[in-house]
């Protein structure tokens, strides 16, 4: 295994023009200030101008006089180490130690902080570092240009003469000296580098390093702050409880035993929710469980998940909206006499974040104040603008570390809910869901069926391929809702994003589907929109490949056992276009030992993804099941090749969280309805994995020359079916329905 990050040819950042330059200016008590601008595909920046006069950067580096330099953050922290790789990039290029980087949270401005893959201020999809790899260098090159230039100036030598080192320019021949610190008043008068060389990774010191996580010590003695633990003065709590049938309504209310309790405020009614507020958390709890309540359950208080599988099913059978069609994959597959088909389900699965949803808000007459950790800042100021009824340059949103997000905290759904409860109450209330109204309230990842037939050629590998998707539409919904304009002018510039519909596609639900690493001549890849009624849906971590890498690379699987073929050598044969895809599979294969016998009730799975910017992702399970039909990962070993590696302890971690959550996932999770309500609300009947129950992990880091990709997701979304492949290994029994549960139990 190598940790070493490859060579990569030089590079030299754009020449600067006036739509596009970096800007430097006089920071407010003096310094200097560099600031990029992530919006548009150029990545503009920002014309110079003076801090003091109240220029708000879009992503800046700040020097002070002190030499301390701050990076004005656009993205959140939520365990995938962004505050450690992102200031490593900055460190880098600017030549300072990396304790002498320090991190502010940015402020909610679409404006100034829009992440270039989405076009809103966003944290998600994997794209911290691959989408800001070049910007933050760009960054802290420019600034050590300017610094080094000063230096020069000042001692009147050639600034080629000069380098920088440890946050000082040095002048070698004279032996002079000088802090950032000491320069950048000087550096801050001096004009904009018509260009900067970036340097070569021969060259780096930091980028491919092991470093320690920079937030890692004040999360294990305490003292980071969450959404969950800030405490401004004055502070009420509110326990909440909303409708359990989606759609329904606030009926009937008595709150007589409720107001009765020491500690409890006052009762607030929403229109399909009620919240108890109280001096304590406990008062708030006791309060609400003391309420005397009566819903409305509308329309879907018979639903059931029967009912959802039964629509999904039904239009699994008609054609869809065409999301890729290469050559003839309809005709060969209805000429075809040696053909398999298969029909796959995947339930609804709930986030689940170790904290749960939560969002502290201050509505006062002047402006309001909320403090929550959110993937979507922007998002989260406008929704509490629309519940409270103020312009929204008079909402200030305090972002937090996360406690976990994948994918939940870019909904605004619990932050418009708390700025609507903190409108009736006098002082500043944080509004705590329990864990099973976070359960019980989720925006799920969405169920699924799934059609898909193969035609088999003289070799039994698949001449022809279709894959017909049927679910509801994440994309739909979050452009309909949250980012109307910026889908109407994604849609008409004809760019994807991740957030946008093309030809009435959902890019998300057929993402890791329609882009498959096989060489299949023949491909056809279709898309129905089937809502299930009522349930919200909402992104998931790893996004539409963790659903559609169960499916093909289950399918896949299916096709070596009816050719009788060994599962890693029939993929081998399909990626003769896809180096990189074979060099993962061939280290993992490689490293699990594959080929190698197991002990009797264990069986070796495999899966491939190809996704997420680039990176390529193999993944060995291996797994014992027990005459009682219960499965237990033994070992998984990870081969991942996700371009430059900017950290590899950061990418081995994110592997590592991502298998478990995974296996979590295809062992146990599944969010089911019974007359119209979610039947899960704990731990005890949503598991996760235990910590006894973890598997030995191994990440292998291939060396790649390529782009930085994605991490926080990819580890997930091949361990579903590397697992349910492991299963038919070890007892023959294909695994088409998620999660295993308990269908290998004795009869």
């Amino acid at each position: 295994m190598s940790e070493q990050t490859p060579s990569t040819p030089p590079r030299t950042a754009a020449t600067v023009s006036r739509r596009r330059f970096l800007q430097a200016s006089a920071a407010a008590g003096g310094g200097l200030l560099i600031g990029v601008a992530l919006r548009g595909r150029e990545h503009v920046a920002m014309a110079a101008t003076r801090a003091e006069a109240g220029f708000s950067p879009n992503a800046f580096i700040r020097i002070d006089r002190a030499g301390d330099v701050t990076l004005i953050m656009h993205k959140v922290e939520m365990g995938q180490g962004t505050y450690t790789a992102m200031p490593m990039l900055i460190a880098e290029e600017l030549e300072v130690d990396l304790d002498k980087v320090r991190l502010e949270h940015a402020p909610a401005n679409d404006d100034l902080y829009a992440e270039p893959l989405f076009g809103v201020q966003e944290t998600g999809g994997s794209t911290s570092v691959r989408g800001n790899f070049d910007l933050l260098r760009e960054a802290g090159a420019s600034a050590r240009a300017m610094l080094v230039a000063a230096a020069a100036n000042g001692w009147d030598v050639d600034p080629t003469t000069c380098h920088a080192t440890h946050g000082e320019v040095v002048h070698a021949a004279s032996g002079r000296r000088a802090r950032y610190g000491d320069l950048v008043d000087a550096a801050a008068r001096l004009p904009i580098p018509d260009d900067v060389v970036l340097k070569q990774p021969a060259q780096f010191r930091l980028i491919g390093t092991p470093v320690a996580r920079l937030d890692g010590p004040e999360k294990v003695n305490g003292s980071a702050t969450f959404g969950i633990d800030v405490r401004p003065p004055g502070l009420v709590f509110a326990a909440v409880c909303a409708c359990p049938v989606f759609g329904g309504t606030l009926g009937s209310l008595d709150d007589r035993r409720a107001q009765a309790i020491p500690g409890v405020r006052q009762v607030v009614r929403l229109a399909d929710a009620v919240a108890v507020i109280g001096e304590h958390t406990w008062a708030a709890q006791q309060g609400l469980a003391a309420l005397d309540l009566r819903w409305q359950e509308g329309p879907n208080a018979r639903l059931t998940t029967a009912d959802i599988f039964a629509a999904l099913t039904a239009a699994s059978t008609r054609s869809g909206v065409t999301a890729r069609n290469d050559g003839d994959a309809t005709g060969i597959l209805a000429r075809s006499n040696r053909k398999l088909e298969a029909v796959y389900e995947q339930p609804f699965l709930a986030h689940a974040p170790m904290e749960p949803v939560n969002c502290t808000v201050h509505v006062r007459s002047d402006g309001c104040d909320v403090w929550v950790g959110t993937q979507v800042p922007t998002f989260a100021r406008t929704a509490v603008a629309n519940a409270t009824g103020l312009p929204a340059e008079r909402v200030r949103i305090h972002n937090h570390l996360l406690g976990g997000g994948f994918g939940r905290r870019l909904e605004i759904d619990f932050i418009a809910r708390a700025a609507a409860i903190a409108a009736q109450v006098p002082a500043p209330v944080q509004v705590l869901w329990s864990r099973e109204e976070d359960v019980r309230q989720d925006m799920y990842r969405p169920a699924y069926v799934d059609r898909i037939a193969a035609a088999l050629d003289e070799h039994d590998r698949p001449a022809a391929w279709s894959h017909r998707i049927a679910g509801s539409s994440v994309v739909a919904r979050v452009g309909r809702d949250l980012m109307p304009k910026t889908f109407k002018v994604l849609r008409a510039a004809g760019l994807s994003g991740l957030v946008s519909m093309i030809r009435g596609v959902d890019i998300d639900a057929v993402d890791g589907a329609t882009d498959l690493p096989y060489d299949i001549p023949n491909l056809r890849v279709e898309w129905v929109r089937e809502e299930p009624p009522g349930i919200p849906t909402a992104f998931w971590r790893g996004v539409g490949p963790t659903r559609n890498a169960f499916v093909v690379e289950s399918f896949i699987d299916e096709l070596a056992a009816a050719a009788r073929q060994d599962p890693v050598d029939y993929r081998r044969a399909l990626l003769a276009s896809a180096p990189r895809a074979r060099a993962v599979l061939d280290t993992a294969a490689r490293a699990s030992g594959w080929g190698t016998p197991v002990p009797r009730g264990r069986g070796r799975g495999v899966a491939l993804l190809r996704g997420f910017g680039g990176t390529h992702i193999a993944q060995v399970a291996e797994v014992e099941v027990g005459t009682d039909g219960a499965v237990r990962v033994q070992r998984v070993v990870c081969a991942v090749d996700c371009g430059l590696v900017i950290n590899p302890d950061l990418v081995k971690a994110q592997m590592e969280g991502g298998i478990v959550f995974g296996i979590s996932a295809v062992l146990y999770g599944e969010i089911t309805l019974k007359n119209g309500r979610v039947e899960q609300g704990n731990f005890s009947d949503y598991p996760i994995l235990r910590i006894d129950q973890s598997p030995r992990i191994e990440v292998h880091l291939v060396p790649s020359t390529a782009p930085p990709g994605g991490v926080g997701e990819p580890g997930t979304s091949v361990i579903m079916p590397a697992v349910t492949n492991a299963i038919f290994a070890a007892t023959g029994k294909r695994i088409r329905r998620l999660p295993v549960k308990d269908q290998l139990r004795p009869v």
